[in-house]
């Protein structure tokens, strides 16, 4: 029997379905920066190298399930059409029961800038109506400086959010400095970060 193979397709951004209801629009802008320094062909190459992984649902509506924050740069760029990843079929299941399924799979995560779940028709239909989550920007502002790995756990950067979340005062954020950042730099090393997924701290007995 042949295995199955992803399947690729092309379709426009702005129809795609985001699957969580945050991004870090400090972290947004960051992509957006980076994207403004690519020569045409290098966007070129960009795109075509990089896929938005996604599940195809209800009313063949496709639901990305990760690279929000590029997609939101891009959108924001004028960025048009992607490559998608089509990583299942569930167009067939009815409406009731899809986002369970999508949980199920670690294919969703309906927590808002608050860091409180809510109910899945919170999530948005477009990508460019998510809320911004500064803790989710500082989180990934502090992967991105070494405080912890990448890590392949669905959702690895909101367990860091929440963990900063509880740890740090909004009002302590501003503007993400380097105050801030050492700070979170010290926490992200720190014993209690432990569980966390991509932590680089030492264990101590």
């Amino acid at each position: 029997m042949a295995r199955a193979h992803p399947q690729l397709i092309r379709a426009r951004l702005d129809t795609l379905h985001p699957t969580q209801l945050t991004v870090g629009l400090a972290e947004v802008d960051a992509k957006r920066r980076m994207w403004q320094q690519l020569k045409r062909k290098a966007r070129a190459a960009a795109l075509e190298d990089h896929w938005f992984p996604c599940v195809l649902g209800p009313r063949q509506r496709y639901y990305i399930v990760d690279h929000h924050h590029f997609g939101m740069a891009l959108l924001q760029e004028q960025v048009n059409e992607v490559s998608l990843l089509v990583l299942k079929d569930l167009s067939f299941v009815d409406a009731d029961s899809f986002w369970e399924v999508m949980a199920f799979n670690q294919w969703a995560h309906p927590y808002d800038a608050q860091g409180v779940r809510r109910s899945f028709e919170r999530i948005p239909p477009r990508i460019l109506d998510l809320q911004d989550d500064p803790y989710r920007s500082l989180a990934g502002l502090l992967r991105r400086a070494g405080g912890f790995a990448k890590d392949t756990t669905p959702f690895s950067e909101f367990l860091w959010a929440d963990f900063f979340r509880r740890r740090i005062e909004k009002q302590a954020l501003g503007k993400l400095g380097a105050k801030v950042q050492a700070r979170a730099m010290k926490l992200a090393r720190s014993q209690d970060a432990r569980y966390l997924p991509g932590w680089v701290g030492q264990i101590v007995d």
